[in-house]
């Protein structure tokens, strides 16, 4: 009963649009009609602004990081149920029932997840995330280089072998959720920060 419980809280955690109801509490502005139409933080960032756009990251990773703490705590010793709870705040973001099921990228969220199961595969994603932004000023190109690094230095560093195998799944799902992002990159035509 707890596991299907915290799955249930990790959904709905993930499923909290951030970026959406600051943008409009803030702005009044609906991000989803704006820039990329995309609800999470680099959206917001580009139609409201880089502060609120960093909070917006903060809250997203927000709701994947708790809800995996607290399933660490209850299920101790558990790591494909702190995994699934991981997926489920993941999936909450990307397919929200708030909004159709028309939601955002994943990608702070994943952060969120990774940073309580693999910390230094989550800085290390992190950094060559901010670096390749800086330096080409496409976020998703940051945001795909930052999980295959994740990825890479998981299966180096981090034990149980459960906690990188997410971080799999997360890049898989990312190159998903990526696809439109994709063909703008292949078409030369990708949004710049």
């Amino acid at each position: 009963m707890i596991p299907a419980l915290l799955v249930a809280a990790g959904y709905l955690s993930g499923s909290v649009p951030y970026g959406l109801l600051l943008a409009r509490l803030v702005a009044g502005k609906d991000v989803r009609t704006e820039g990329s139409g995309n609800i999470g933080a680099t959206n917001v960032a580009r139609v409201v602004g880089k502060k609120l756009g960093a909070v917006v990251l903060i809250l997203d990773a927000l709701k994947g990081a708790l809800p995996v703490l607290a399933a660490q705590h209850l299920l101790p010793g558990e790591p494909l149920w702190h995994d699934a709870v991981g997926l489920a705040a993941f999936f909450g973001h990307v397919f929200p029932v708030w909004l159709k099921f028309k939601g955002g990228k994943g990608v702070a969220t994943a952060l969120g997840v990774l940073v309580v199961l693999l910390p230094w595969a989550a800085l290390a994603g992190f950094l060559v995330w901010a670096l390749v932004l800086a330096i080409f000023r496409v976020s998703s190109v940051g945001s795909l280089a930052g999980a295959v690094v994740a990825v890479a230095v998981g299966f180096l560093v981090h034990r149980p072998i459960e906690y990188p195998a997410v971080a799999v799944v997360f890049l898989v799902l990312m190159l998903f959720t990526h696809r439109s992002n994709l063909q703008r990159l292949i078409n030369r035509q990708e949004n710049k920060v």
